[in-house]
C-alpha cells in the first residue's frame, strides 16, 4: 500500500492552495483530482461565466492573471491560472483519480484512502472539494412534470434550452446573470427571488471588493444572526455592473416573489417581492453610507456619485405582483433552478458531520483527528470560499498539520527513561 503523510482530495483552487502551503512546510503529500485541475471552472459552469471579483483581487498572492488587473477573468482563464499555478509550485497533483472512500484506521492514527487506482494510507486527509458539490433543487415541482427542469450547474447557454419562456428560480449571482443572458437572447424571462443583499459593483471609483476590504467586511468571522443563507447578488458580467432588479424589469423581465408551491401545472409565489426588493435596496444604500463615512473620515479624494442613490420606480410586476403562474399559458419551456448546492461528503466514513451532512469543524479542523477541510463557506471568515480567501485558510490548515506532526515526533522523558533502562 502506498503511504504518505497527507492526501488532499480535490485539485481546484482549495487543493492547489493546500499543496503550496504543505510544500512550504516540507510535508509529504499527494493531491488527488478525479478530472482535470480546476475542472469545475471549465465544465461545471455556464459558457459566459466570469469571476465575480476583478483580477487584481481574486487571485493567489504569488501569481497575477494575464489579463488587465481591473478585468473579470473568464472561466477558462481562471482554470488556466490554476493549472499554471500548480506547475509553478510543483504541486504533486494526480489527475483522473477518483477518491471513493476515506476511512479512519482502527487502533492507530491515519486513514485508508480508497481510490480508482488503489489504496493510499495517510496520516492526514484534507477535503478540498469546495462548497459547490451537489446541486440543490427544492422539492416543489415534481421531477416528471412539464416543463424541462434544470439546475444552473447544467446550464451552458440559451441555445441549449427548448423554445419558450424560462422561469429562473433564485435571485443570487448565478440566477440573475443567467436570467439577464436569456433575456438578452430574446427569451421571455420570469425571475423568482427571495431575500437578498445587492452591494454596488463599484462606488466612487472603487470596486465592491475594495470596499469590503477597507470596511473590514471580508474579515467578519461569522454571518450575522439570521443572515446565514442570505443570497448575494453581485456580478462581474459585462465588465462588472451593479445588479438592479427594477432596471431588469423595465427591460422586460418579470419579477416574482419566492417560489412557494406547485399544483396541476401552476406555480404559486409568496407575496414578498416588494419587501425583498426594498430590503435589498436598504442593504445597497447602507454600503454607500459606510463608504461615504469612510471617505470623509480618511479625507480621500474620490469623486462623489449622487446618481448611485437613485432607486428606480417600482415596475408593474412589483406593484401588481403575480402570485400564480400557469406554466403552459405563459409558454414556459424551462424551469431553471439557481438554488445553490448542498454538501456531499458521503465518501468520508467518519463521525464528523451534522444531521444535514455539513462538517463539524473549527476553522476547518474536524472533530475527527487528522481530518481537515478547506474551501467551506465561512470557514474562518466571509472571504473563505473566494479565491484569495481559500489561500489564507489553506495556510492555517497546513500550519495545524505541521503542529500535529511536531507533537507526534515528540518522544518525551518517559520513553528516554525506558530506553536507558
Amino acid at each position: 500500500m502506498e503511504r504518505t503523510d497527507t492526501v488532499v482530495v480535490g485539485g481546484g483552487q482549495a487543493g492547489i492552495a493546500m499543496s503550496e502551503h504543505l510544500g512550504q512546510q516540507g510535508i509529504p503529500h499527494i493531491v488527488l483530482e478525479r478530472d482535470r485541475i480546476a475542472e469545475r471552472w471549465r465544465t461545471g459552469r455556464w459558457d459566459s461565466l466570469v469571476a465575480n471579483g476583478p483580477a487584481w483581487h481574486d487571485r493567489f498572492p504569488n501569481r497575477e492573471f494575464a489579463c488587465d488587473a481591473d478585468a473579470f477573468p473568464d472561466k477558462e482563464s481562471v482554470a488556466d491560472y490554476f493549472v499554471a499555478y500548480a506547475e509553478q509550485i510543483g504541486a504533486p497533483v494526480r489527475t483522473g483519480v477518483e477518491v471513493r472512500e476515506v476511512v479512519p484506521l482502527e487502533g492507530r492514527a491515519g486513514f485508508r484512502v480508497t481510490t480508482s487506482e488503489g489504496e493510499i494510507e495517510a496520516r492526514h486527509v484534507v477535503a478540498a472539494t469546495g462548497p459547490f458539490q451537489r446541486p440543490a433543487i427544492p422539492p416543489v415541482v415534481p421531477a416528471d412534470a412539464a416543463p424541462l427542469q434544470m439546475h444552473s450547474n447544467a446550464y451552458r447557454n440559451p441555445d441549449q434550452l427548448p423554445d419558450g419562456a424560462v422561469l429562473v428560480v433564485g435571485g443570487g449571482s448565478s440566477g440573475v446573470q443567467i436570467a439577464e443572458e436569456l433575456m438578452s437572447a430574446g427569451r421571455k424571462v420570469y425571475l423568482s427571488m427571495g431575500p437578498h443583499d445587492r452591494p454596488p459593483r463599484r462606488y466612487r471609483g472603487r470596486d465592491n471588493v475594495w470596499w469590503l476590504g477597507v470596511l473590514g467586511k471580508w474579515n467578519a468571522d461569522s454571518p450575522g444572526p439570521g443572515t446565514e443563507h442570505v443570497t448575494i447578488a453581485v456580478s462581474g458580467a459585462a465588465g462588472g455592473q451593479t445588479i438592479d432588479f427594477r432596471k431588469l424589469a423595465n427591460r422586460g423581465m418579470t419579477l416574482l416573489g419566492m417560489t412557494a408551491g406547485y399544483d396541476a401545472g401552476k406555480i404559486t409565489f409568496a407575496p414578498d417581492l416588494k419587501d425583498n426588493l426594498d430590503k435589498g435596496d436598504a442593504n445597497y444604500l447602507s454600503v454607500l453610507d459606510e463608504a461615504d463615512a469612510y471617505i470623509a473620515r480618511h479625507g480621500l479624494d474620490l469623486p462623489e456619485e449622487p446618481d448611485a442613490r437613485v432607486i428606480p420606480d417600482d415596475p408593474d410586476c412589483v406593484t401588481n405582483p403575480i402570485l400564480e403562474l400557469d406554466l403552459a399559458e405563459a409558454g414556459v419551456g424551462t424551469i431553471l433552478w439557481a438554488t445553490g448546492y448542498a454538501f456531499d461528503f458521503g465518501w468520508i466514513r467518519a463521525d464528523a458531520f451534522d444531521e444535514r451532512g455539513g462538517p463539524i469543524h473549527q476553522r476547518g479542523v474536524s472533530k475527527e483527528h487528522g481530518l481537515y477541510f478547506v474551501g467551506l463557506p465561512w470557514q474562518t471568515r466571509r472571504g473563505s470560499s473566494f479565491i484569495w480567501g481559500v489561500w489564507h485558510d489553506a495556510k492555517f490548515i497546513a500550519d495545524q498539520i505541521a503542529i500535529q506532526r511536531s507533537y507526534m515526533a515528540y518522544e518525551g522523558s518517559a520513553r528516554r527513561v525506558t530506553e536507558d533502562a
